[in-house]
């Protein structure tokens, strides 16, 4: 099958698609058998929560473990209770041979990095309940996925555990090339500045993402964001047979934010279909089209799910706390929403694109991320998508920075500063208008005043309860 760019017209890649003709339901399966690593040692690097539960499995599956971690404060798993009963197990902190990784037969290495997640997870995880189906959420975020490897392994009924794994997969992990690793449906959502003082450039963080998709075959589903040269040309070094689906484009999905409709469109797989999205409790365009994202993964899968079966758990579906969560409409026709995830001026930017025709009352602030390497605190990209809205309200510590960024480069609509998240909510109440949002997107961390962006958005629907 030759799949087309379609804003790139001398830009074709050639990808085989073989999907199968009849709809066989799948499960989760652990390819492993018990003990099939007996007499083999295993080096596990990094012991956080995915490092513990590698040897956990590792050692369920009979090898011997050499556990290794530079942080010399943490404690020998040998005296921990969940690892006492295991005699082939060594713990080694602080400095060591590098003689031990040249020794073992298998080294697994820890991702080492905390991934953010993008909402997918959680729909995902949502839909496919509703579904009936039993499903497993984790890797990179939350549980390890060597924890629902260990429960497949070791559990004594013929019925599957989980049916379906949603893995969240860091680039971290993807930088160790591997044999194994193939989803049923792999999706990348994005491609922003992060983690650039690993990958050094965006070229290498592209191509390590698209490592996700190395080797996928057969009727297996890639989903990618349309329009990026950089994961385009990834694409074309890394995949061999893959049916690719974009996001904003046909093969793919697309969402008339209007209508509030998301089209489904990859014949390679089966799937045309239209997916209503009115009763999803959210706001912003990025939340519709990670439920049609969610939606068309669901189909990637062939387990005999339909379009129709989908749409009846969309008004079920809830965002994660803190992420476009519409937390209130007032009696002055004011609709208050929390997005305190928004914790860098990129995932603020991406909400605003959200809101053209929602006027809203945008709130910014907090401990705006700036490095001493960056120019900019790159606040002025929100200028252009600011322009759509009744106003700006600064506060916190970097409020005055966010006030003078947005200012020296030709803000538009009225700024206003406050000292704090309260007064900013205050002020927010005395300028917003019947049909107006109130949103808080702060684009920065929250130490200044919270604990975490969580403590940050709880205060905020707090204070927005306050004078109802």
């Amino acid at each position: 099958m030759k799949i087309r760019f379609p804003s790139h017209k001398n830009q074709t890649l050639i990808f085989k698609s073989h999907h199968s003709e009849k709809t066989i339901p799948r499960t989760v399966q652990c390819c492993a058998s018990t003990f099939d690593l007996k007499g083999k040692s295993v080096a596990v690097i990094g012991l956080g929560k995915s490092g513990r539960a590698a040897t956990k499995l590792a050692l369920a599956r009979g090898a011997s473990v050499i556990a290794i971690d530079q942080n010399e404060n943490l404690s020998l798993l040998e005296l921990n209770p969940l690892f006492e009963k295991h005699g082939h197990l060594k713990t080694v902190l602080g400095h060591f041979d590098t003689k031990l990784l040249k020794d073992a037969d298998m080294v697994v290495v820890s991702p080492g990095v905390p991934l953010e997640s993008h909402g997918l997870s959680f729909l995902l995880q949502s839909m496919l309940s509703h579904l009936g189906i039993e499903v497993f959420v984790g890797g990179n975020l939350g549980i390890p996925l060597s924890e629902a490897a260990i429960q497949c392994l070791t559990c004594p009924s013929p019925k599957p555990v989980f049916q379906v794994a949603v893995v969240e997969v860091s680039s971290y992990q993807l930088e160790v090339p591997n044999k194994h690793f193939c989803p049923s449906v792999a999706v990348v959502l994005n491609l922003t500045s992060d983690h650039l003082e690993r990958h050094k450039t965006m070229k290498n963080y592209a191509i390590t993402k698209c490592r996700l998709l190395s080797h996928m075959t057969n009727s297996k589903l890639g989903i990618l964001p349309f329009g990026n040269k950089l994961l385009n040309e990834a694409m074309e070094e890394l995949v061999n047979e893959v049916n690719l689906a974009w996001i904003g484009a046909f093969p793919g999905v697309k969402v008339d934010k209007e209508e509030k409709v998301a089209s489904l469109r990859v014949p390679a797989i089966g799937v045309v279909s239209e997916l209503k999205l009115g009763a999803l409790n959210v706001m912003g365009t990025h939340n519709y089209y990670n439920a049609a994202v969610a939606a068309l993964s669901v189909l990637g899968l062939d387990m005999g799910i339909d379009t129709e079966a989908i749409s009846s758990t969309i008004e079920k579906l809830r965002v994660p706390p803190h992420r476009m969560q519409i937390v209130h409409k007032d009696s002055y026709g004011v609709t208050w929403i929390d997005d305190s995830k928004a914790t860098n001026v990129e995932a603020t930017y991406t909400g605003l694109l959200g809101l053209k025709e929602q006027k809203s009352v945008i709130l910014l602030g907090g401990l705006a991320k700036v490095s001493n390497s960056q120019e900019s605190n790159g606040f002025e990209q929100l200028v252009e998508p600011l322009k759509y809205h009744r106003c700006v309200i600064t506060f916190g510590f970097s409020g005055p920075l966010i006030q003078k960024t947005l200012s020296d480069d030709g803000l538009s609509i009225p700024c206003f500063e406050a000292a704090n998240l309260e007064d900013a909510v205050n002020c927010a109440r005395s300028v917003a208008r019947y049909g107006d949002a109130v949103v808080l997107s702060p684009g920065c961390a929250s130490f200044d005043e919270f604990r975490n962006f969580e403590h940050r958005g709880k205060v905020f629907q707090e204070l927005v309860f306050s004078s109802e």
